[in-house]
């Protein structure tokens, strides 16, 4: 399952990050979001996802919370 699919308010642990691009993949690394670490949905807005990863939040749009395997 993905990030787009994922339940508002639970939290998930990160499996896999498939966006082909290995410079987005270490933007995402130095923000906390890898595989292993949790993140949790905290709502869905048109168009992107508001996450939380350790102490931040990010809002993330629906191409790349396809790619966040949870």
């Amino acid at each position: 399952m993905n990030l787009k699919n994922a339940e508002e308010g639970k939290e998930y642990i990160i499996t896999a990050i498939e966006t082909g691009d290995e410079e987005l993949e270490s933007f995402l690394f130095s923000l906390g979001c890898y595989a292993g670490e949790p993140i949790t949905v905290v709502s869905h807005l048109k168009g992107s996802c508001v996450v939380s990863i350790k102490d931040g939040r990010y809002n993330i749009d629906h191409q790349l919370a396809e790619a966040i395997l949870v």
